[in-house]
């Protein structure tokens, strides 16, 4: 038989799979489910390798790599879990799926945003446990989302349209990063880190993983943050120090915590599961029908680019 000119090394969900076994002959291979060597020979002879964010494409896969493979079309936006100058180093190139998961990941965002201050989740536990006796004004309360103002750190795609979400609810929004944008979608710059982080009732956190930003939110950014703030991350679960995170919201100087990403994941801190007032999410950000199957659509447009010979569209490396 053959080899295959394109190997998947991602579990997709099955229509997607089935676009690419059809439009390709491509072969699905997930990388989680067998050894290095045995995903290295089985990629022998491919000239390109669609790895997913769960997969870890860092330097010892890629000099795994047989000399065969030239493009590694990555099936997500981001690219952390790719040793970029390992690929590169190699002569890979890479791309990515920019922009069709921006409104997917906002709605994410603005969920967990409403779950947080309302105290959904705690609600639902009580509910589920038949520990409500009936509504009484002394339930379980939460708080407003109009009037309050939210704190995106990092004003990308993703964090411009949580903005636009937010002030839908009446909310005040607020962005810090490395510069302001001219399309700024009605919030406001606030370019001191500390004056930011006191300003926030809720922080979003949308930056990309990178040797500057792991762990950016550690006790001494914790600190800052205005008491009572709710944090939330749909973004690394890297941009946060867990266990700085879980004492603030164990202690009570953070109101609530509402996540859709964990370092490390699929395992994260156990003390997460314990935590009070915080709500967890298996990193659905994507998770919809729609955006997976475009998300495919994006990598097939790279794919074929590359077959044809033309500039990938969404190359990053």
């Amino acid at each position: 038989m053959a080899a295959p000119d394109i190997v998947v090394a991602a579990t997709l969900p099955p229509d997607v799979a089935a676009a690419f076994v059809d439009r390709y002959g491509a072969l699905i291979l997930p990388i989680v489910d067998c050894g290095r060597d045995e995903f290295a020979a089985a990629v022998k002879g491919a000239r390109i390798m669609v790895p997913a964010v769960g997969v870890a494409v860092d330097r010892a896969l890629i000099d795994a790599l047989p000399g065969s493979v030239r493009l590694i079309a990555n099936f997500g936006a981001g690219t952390d879990h790719i040793d970029l100058k390992a690929a590169a180093a190699r002569g890979l190139m890479v791309s990515n799926t920019p922009d069709v998961l921006t409104a997917a990941t906002a709605d994410i965002a603005m969920m967990l945003i409403l779950a947080a201050l309302r105290g959904a989740s705690d609600a639902e536990r009580q509910l589920r446990a038949g520990a409500w006796r009936g509504w009484t004004p002394a339930d379980i309360r939460g708080h407003d989302l109009a009037g309050r103002t939210l704190g995106i750190w990092g004003f990308g795609r993703t964090g411009r349209a949580t903005a636009a979400r937010a002030a839908a609810f009446g909310m005040t929004v607020i962005y810090h990063g490395r510069s302001r944008h001219d399309d700024d979608a009605g919030a406001r710059y606030v370019a001191d880190r500390a004056a930011f982080l006191a300003a926030a009732d809720v922080l979003s956190l949308h930056m990309p993983a990178t040797a500057e930003t792991r762990g950016v939110l550690d006790r001494a950014t914790i600190a800052t943050l205005k008491p009572g703030a709710v944090v939330i991350n749909t973004a690394r679960g890297d941009l946060i120090d867990d266990e700085a995170l879980i004492d603030a919201l164990e202690e009570g100087r953070v109101g609530a915590v509402g996540l859709d990403v964990f370092a490390g994941e699929p395992a994260l801190n156990p003390r997460w599961l314990s935590a009070p007032r915080t709500v967890l999410l298996p990193h659905i950000g994507s998770a919809t029908h729609e955006t997976r199957m475009a998300m495919g659509l994006r990598v097939m447009a790279n794919i074929d680019a590359f077959i044809a010979g033309s500039d990938l569209p969404d190359r990053v490396a």
